[in-house]
């Protein structure tokens, strides 16, 4: 950068300091600000549009019309001003009338400035508002003038996050982050929970964005830089880590980025016209979150991820902020994060009565791990991040998927409402533990929990489940960044035994690839990771991982019964080979001399359309069978349950999913195979009592949904319902959920619609 631009933004950024440091409210400081630029940069007009909502509104100027400011409004994306906000990039013209998107607010009087020039005004990749000059005579912004404004438009989002623009005043603005606002996510785990923020990344609050003395905070960026290449160096050089895989790539990616010559240049030219070190930092974050919303590359991307990540520890660093510390956490903690792993939510593990995620998927990891631990989640709640601070009161209602921040005292109250009515259902269903779920026409349905942490094993004889019908044994490979040895995995297995207390529990081995990598195991690139190298497939081919994991089964078991279910098969012969595996270790174990189990059952998960119709020679061979009825139904829709757009259109109780089902029953109950359904959907009282009357008489789902789904099967008669149901299948419905749920609303059964 010129020296002369550098000594010129600074002298700009003084006057406005001197400016912003006298008395005054939220108004009159906006106000100065529009002089002092217009006169710094010779310009006969200069606006401050500031966005509220989806519009902006003129809230300052000097050179329009005074009347025009609070008055004057438009959608973002409308007119150049709109464009800027739209883009997050400048734009300049030396004739405005002619230039695309150009619109003409009469009010403003701005029919006689010809040339323009506007810059965003943003704070770590989000649009807070635009700073435009304008001037009557045609005139080319240089290069200079653009960055002098653009750092005056970076210490603008500075103050404005500060509450320096807030006031008394009828025409101040709010202040920032004290009104109440809305999310509307989708459901990652049921449940409600009202409490208080605790952010996972805390937005760092820059008091005082201007420096006087460039080369002592050039100083302070060199002294947190060589700290940041330490710390990178430190974690490479981790004895734990593996030569390979997503953690290392992520590590050398911000060693390269640490290194680079080119983003110290920049962060050294922001310092050099008069900023902070830390807004500096900011200021090259802003333009890296800009350039991520704009690149489809999935590789790109997450390059630029990497940096964005890279920038945060940067900032943690010159402000000497870092995460809460443990016993910091506040009672009723409501996570917010952006995203977050599932090793991280395992270290706030059920401290937490609730996450909100600005990302994620109802597949991720962290969705997983909220499940097990039976906390609500609400993901991709839109600008929840930007929005919540530390302490702010928050309601997460995750059967819904919306978020309440902030909010008003009606809304708690209705909120509140809800979660007694929860709760006093709750005791009801408490009542009933140790009931069998049994119909009043005399058929009794087992009732199983799923799980996937040791934590989950005390819920087990609360929740009045049999047992455990699917125990997900990948979670304890996702949390760590080594793959868990063989003993090491042996003594869980049997920990998980032990806090069974003899209820039967049915492992699933390792359900890994799709959405589910390993940190120590490098990403497979797949055009569709769904159908491709996961589960099973993953197991056969890298027969040394799956006979370690089934030698430690054997030996957690130390002679007690096991069952053991394979994942994600999709024909016979996958699950021959699979059993043979297994029958082979057991063979291996008696010959080394270990105790092996007294009994053992090996099971498969129907996950796939194709194996329904495996050769008979499948049921037969098959201890039992275990229908994942999360894959079945998005393979069986043809319909990504990750995609929004298409994953709520296909109904689990659609008719041809129904019959496929009751296909399923028949062939099992032919063979004398046990079946179970294994699912979120078994949790549904109404989706479960629609399964039991089309032949199926086991589910697992989570230990909270056991009360719900007993109370409704022992309220019915199932032979009522298998009749409601065939007439809904004989008229022709594409759905048997109106039929269904039509008739207990007429017996007055005790269901929750979902």
């Amino acid at each position: 950068m010129p020296h002369r631009q550098a000594v010129e933004s600074r002298v700009l950024l003084k006057r406005l300091r001197d400016a912003l440091a006298e008395a005054g409210q939220g108004q009159e400081r906006l106000d100065r600000i529009t002089d002092i630029v217009a006169a710094s940069l010779v310009a006969e007009v200069c606006s401050i549009y500031l966005r509220v909502g989806d519009e902006l509104e003129l809230c300052a100027t000097t050179g329009l019309k005074a009347e025009a400011v609070h008055r004057t409004r438009m959608r973002v994306s409308q007119g150049l001003v709109g464009r800027i906000a739209e883009t997050a990039e400048p734009v300049k013209t030396k004739d405005a009338p002619s230039a695309r998107g150009f619109r003409y607010f009469p009010e403003t009087g701005e029919e006689l400035y010809a040339s323009f020039l506007g810059v965003p005004i943003q704070r770590l990749g989000d649009v807070l508002g635009v700073l435009v000059v304008q001037n009557r005579a045609a005139r080319d912004y240089s290069d200079d003038e653009i960055y002098a404004l653009e750092v005056v438009a970076m210490v603008i989002a500075e103050m404005a996050e500060l509450g320096a623009f807030t006031g008394t005043a009828e025409t101040d603005l709010p202040a920032p982050h004290r009104m109440p606002y809305f999310a509307r996510g989708v459901v990652g785990q049921e449940g409600a929970a009202e409490g208080v923020v605790l952010m996972h990344d805390p937005e760092i609050v820059i008091t005082n964005p201007m420096a006087d003395d460039p080369e002592a905070e050039r100083a302070r960026l060199h002294e947190a830089l060589e700290r940041l290449r330490d710390e990178v160096d430190r974690l490479i050089g981790d004895d734990d880590l593996s030569d390979s895989g997503e953690h290392r790539d992520v590590l050398n990616a911000w060693r390269m980025f640490a290194h680079d010559k080119g983003w110290v240049r920049r962060l050294e030219e922001s310092i050099e016209s008069g900023l902070a070190a830390e807004v500096a930092v900011e200021r090259e974050q802003s333009a890296t979150r800009t350039r991520m919303s704009r690149i489809s590359d999935p590789y790109l991307r997450e390059r630029l991820h990497d940096l964005d990540d890279l920038s945060n520890r940067l900032l943690r660093i010159l402000t000497g902020s870092d995460h809460l510390a443990d016993g910091a956490i506040p009672e009723k903690a409501i996570l917010v994060a952006r995203n977050i792993g599932p090793g991280e939510l395992l270290d706030y593990g059920r401290r937490l009565s609730g996450i909100v995620l600005e990302e994620g998927s109802v597949g991720s990891h962290a969705a997983i791990v909220a499940r097990a631990l039976a906390i609500p989640l609400v993901i991709q709640a839109e600008r929840i991040t930007h929005e919540a601070h530390n302490s702010d009161p928050i309601l997460v209602d995750g059967d819904g998927g919306v978020v309440h921040l902030r909010p008003e005292e009606n809304v708690a109250e209705a909120f509140r409402a809800k979660m007694d009515m929860l709760a006093e259902a709750q005791e009801a269903f408490a009542a009933l533990r140790d009931k069998p779920a049994t119909t009043r026409d005399g058929t009794t349905v087992s009732l199983f929990m799923n799980a996937g942490l040791m934590a989950d094993l005390p819920s087990l004889k609360g929740s009045g489940a049999e047992g455990v019908g699917l125990y997900r044994t990948e979670l304890q490979f996702l949390v760590r960044r080594t793959v868990p040895q063989r003993e090491e995995q042996a003594r869980f297995y049997a920990r998980i035994l032990d806090a069974a207390d003899g209820k039967p529990v049915t492992f699933r081995t390792l359900d890994i690839g799709s959405d589910k990598v390993l940190p120590y195991m490098k990403r497979q690139e797949e055009p569709n990771p769904a159908l491709g190298w996961r589960a099973i497939r993953v197991g056969l081919d890298r027969r040394g991982v799956l006979r370690m994991q089934l030698q430690a089964l054997i030996r957690g078991a130390k002679g007690r019964p096991l069952k053991i279910m394979f994942p994600f098969v999709a024909q016979f012969d996958e699950f021959r080979a699979a059993r043979a595996c297994l029958t082979d270790e057991l063979e291996r174990e008696r010959k080394l001399g270990h105790e092996v189990p007294e009994n053992i059952e090996i099971g498969a998960m129907l996950e796939t359309p194709s194996l329904a119709f495996a050769p008979d020679q499948f049921f037969q061979l098959a201890d039992f069978i275990s229908i994942g009825g999360n894959d079945l139904k998005q393979f069986f829709f043809a319909a990504d349950r990750e995609n929004e757009l298409v994953r709520r259109r296909y109904d689990t109780l659609n008719v041809s999913f129904m019959s496929f089902l009751e296909l399923i029953a028949r062939r099992c109950d032919e063979h004398r195979t046990p079946v179970s359904f294994c699912g979120e959907d078994a949790g549904r009282p109404m989706e479960a009592l629609a399964f039991a009357a089309m032949g199926l008489r086991q589910f697992s789902m989570r230990g909270a949904s056991i009360g719900p789904v007993k109370h409704l099967l022992r309220s019915v008669d199932l032979s009522e319902a298998r009749r409601i149901i065939d007439q809904a299948r004989a008229s022709g419905s594409q759905s048997v959920r109106p039929a269904l749920q039509g008739w207990l609303d007429t017996i007055d059964a005790p269901y929750i619609s979902k």
